[in-house]
């Protein structure tokens, strides 16, 4: 298939080139891009007044498959990844059984080219079954196609074993993604500790939850020389921590969801289930500051933490519920409106934190435009403006507090090694 691209803003970072041309893609490779291309193609898109970027990379999803899938699963998971214009995802071990065997890591892998949506890469656990004790065969699991190793949804608690667990990632050359979280201190906490948490008379998590983790794996990725990314960071003082362990030359990247820099506890107006997410809405001091971050690129990479539930589940009460919003399919809206339309990040700062920094963590080969690399384009229509509408969300989870809320920024065409995944509805 041939697709043509015209009249796009071409934003590409690998080349620091941000300027209006035509991108022409033959066999699901980018062939081409200039001005004025005049090419038959099998598709012609009119990209006017669209961004076309390297297809977006999530680092953080949960496909909840294999075991969880009454709240996601591959195919769905896949769908909205490509509805929100994502074309790699990284989906989390904590599945049942847990991600932490190379028969898993096929399955996930095979079931993932099946749907067709999205390339899926699976995260290996750091631990067996993620209870925190024995580390995993690292090695086994990358000759079987993870992408990383992680134990997201807790903190590998015992220190030893997770210096281990780093020492092989090193040999193995694969990145450790980090939940930061002293489940010690969390004691039943279910929302940021503080003004609002006393107002509904429920137990808050505290800022040091995550930052004394923060604090232990960058001195551990200091001493064993592991690549550390620290996700869906939350805090003030993680900001600091990782501006400071970059500058004494820490291999470390950090990430920040739509969520912790679109809202704080102040827009809090209930209990509602679908505001409880770990970690937790923070003040808006720590969001001023993780956009700070951001916008100086201490900040590297913006992920989802995508994490669907049933409407049941999320139905219960605040302290019942479990944690986790959806997020694949109001990422790029969010971004536009709470970063990129203020000024607090360029369109060059969007590709990079959502599509070339992410494809750097994990040492892949995309994230890019150039001439010769696998056709994955998202293209972006900054300006249109809508009201978000969970009904027509691919994901089987409906959990977000943004339903109902205007935002500027629309995918319109997602395109994956050349096929077109998601395009207009006026034009299928």
């Amino acid at each position: 298939m041939t697709i043509l691209i015209k009249n796009g803003r071409v934003i590409n970072p690998s080349e620091k080139m941000d300027k209006v041309l035509d991108v022409y893609v033959k066999d699901g490779v980018i062939v081409e891009k200039g001005e004025n291309i005049e090419k038959e193609a099998d598709k012609v898109i009119d990209a006017k007044g669209c961004f076309v970027m390297p297809g977006l990379i999530d680092l953080h999803v949960h496909f909840r498959d294999p075991g969880l899938t009454y709240k996601e699963d591959i195919i769905t998971g896949s769908m909205a990844a490509a509805n929100g214009g994502f074309t790699s995802v990284c989906c989390m071990p904590n599945t049942k059984p847990v991600t932490d065997n190379a028969e898993v890591v096929r399955y996930i892998i095979n079931k993932g080219k099946e749907a067709g949506y999205t390339n899926v890469l699976p995260v290996g656990s750091v631990t067996k079954g993620m209870a925190g004790k024995e580390i995993t065969d690292v090695f086994e699991l990358k000759e079987a196609g993870i992408c990383a190793i992680s134990e997201d949804g807790k903190s590998v608690m015992d220190s030893n074993v997770y210096r281990d667990a780093m020492k092989n990632a090193v040999k193995a050359d694969v990145p450790v993604l980090a939940h930061c979280e002293d489940i010690n201190l969390v004691n039943g906490g279910v929302m940021n500790m503080g003004d609002k948490s006393e107002e509904f008379g429920v137990k808050g998590i505290s800022n040091a939850v995550e930052d004394i983790i923060v604090a232990r794996d960058i001195l551990l990725a200091k001493e064993t020389g592991a690549k550390l990314h620290l996700c869906h960071c939350s805090t003030k003082d993680s900001v600091t921590m990782v501006k400071k362990a970059k500058e004494d030359g820490v291999k470390v990247t950090a990430e920040v969801c739509p969520h912790h820099f679109a809202m704080s506890t102040d827009d809090m107006d209930s209990a509602d289930a679908n505001y409880k997410m770990n970690p937790p809405l923070r003040t808006r001091e720590d969001v001023d500051a993780l956009i700070k971050g951001l916008s100086e690129d201490v900040m590297d990479v913006i992920a989802t933490d995508h994490a669907p539930h049933s409407a049941e589940e999320k139905a219960r009460s605040i302290t019942e519920a479990p944690f986790g919003i959806v997020g694949l399919e109001t990422a790029v809206p969010l971004t536009v409106t709470h970063l990129l339309k203020p000024g607090f990040i360029t369109p060059m700062q969007m590709a990079e934190k959502m599509s070339y920094n992410p494809a750097k963590v994990l040492g892949i080969d995309k994230g890019s435009l150039d001439e010769g690399k696998v056709a994955d384009i998202t293209i972006i229509n900054p300006d249109e403006e809508y009201i978000i509408d969970v009904n027509e969300f691919k994901s089987k989870g409906r959990n977000t507090p943004f339903g109902g809320t205007k935002v500027s920024g629309k995918v319109k065409w997602t395109i994956l090694g050349g096929k077109i995944v998601k395009e207009p509805e006026e034009e299928r």
